[in-house]
């Protein structure tokens, strides 16, 4: 994917950040770091800790590594974009886009893309959904704050402990079916995975629990599907506006619909995650993958 010829030497990884998201977020940046070192970089790694950058002298262009709140949400991109240093991933407007849900579920609405149903809940709403469905908070990523409730009765702690994150909640019909991820990588899209979890919930221990979880790579699906599943992923990332990497999750019906849950435009990049697995799966290298992303790098 990438040429053996660098417009950038010395770079710099960004990992931890000040999000509930930091430890995953050290463990992509130092496989990042790791991996920009094999493929012939300089690499300076940067644990940031506050909404702040440091940049050290000399620093040609910066890998985001960071997840969540000020990592995938445009203020990192934004105090970048100030500095004209380049920098991996999507603008700041749609990366605001992309991890508020709100945003990016109304763009879904108004682009044809198909996604559940959902509302938008502020303490006191009423949810006129019917049951089984899912509640989040708009801005968190990593499965947290999410529950899925399959009745009146499950409701109210659900609610009252997905609403402490962001001051709303979204809620949307339950999809039954498979969990299915499409990366992308500049133009290029992945295999689709299927993620198979215990008792068909992909929460944050099926996530990150030892074992908790399979992967099918690429997964068991008709041609007809596989390719469905690769156009929807690339036009929800156009329609965000994205750039340079970002993974699809989806759930895909007995019937064969599919519907998209959201876009992560700053996805896990340990060499086990998701998206350098479906890499993988293409026959790109996780070495040869880092460097791809960061010669994408630039001040949008």
């Amino acid at each position: 994917m990438a040429s053996k010829i660098r417009k950038f030497k010395k770079v710099a990884v960004l990992k931890g950040g000040p999000s509930s998201e930091r430890e995953i977020s050290l463990k992509s940046g130092a496989a990042v770091a790791k991996g920009l070192k094999a493929a012939g970089y300089e690499v300076v790694e940067i644990d940031v800790r506050e909404r702040e950058l440091d940049i050290p002298d000399g620093v040609e262009a910066v890998f985001i590594a960071l997840h969540g709140e000020f990592g995938e949400d445009g203020q990192v991109q934004s105090l970048l974009e100030a500095r004209k240093i380049p920098y991996t991933g999507s603008n700041p407007a749609s990366s605001r886009a992309s991890f508020d849900k709100r945003l990016s579920k109304a763009i879904f609405i108004q682009t044809g893309i198909p996604t559940a149903p959902y509302e938008v809940l502020a303490p006191g709403s009423q949810m006129t959904l019917p049951y089984p469905v899912v509640i989040k908070p708009p801005c968190q990523g990593s499965t947290i704050g999410i529950f899925k409730v399959n009745s009146q009765a499950g409701w109210d702690a659900a609610f009252q402990e997905s609403l402490k994150y962001d001051g709303e909640v979204i809620a949307e019909t339950f999809i039954p079916g498979r969990e299915l991820t499409v990366g992308i990588v500049g133009e290029t899209v992945l295999p689709a995975i299927e993620i198979l979890a215990p008792d068909g919930w992909y929460d944050f221990t099926a996530k990150y629990g030892k074992g908790q979880s399979r992967h099918l790579c690429p997964a068991p699906l008709t041609p007809a599907i596989a390719n469905r599943a690769r156009e929807i992923a690339l036009e929800t990332f156009r329609a965000l506006g994205c750039h340079g990497l970002g993974r699809v999750d989806f759930r895909l019906t007995d019937a064969g619909q599919l519907y998209v849950l959201e876009l992560n435009n700053i996805p896990g990049f340990t060499e086990t995650s998701l998206l350098p697995e479906a890499a993988h799966a293409a026959g790109i290298g996780f070495a040869e993958l880092c460097a791809t992303i960061m010669e994408m790098a630039r001040v949008n």
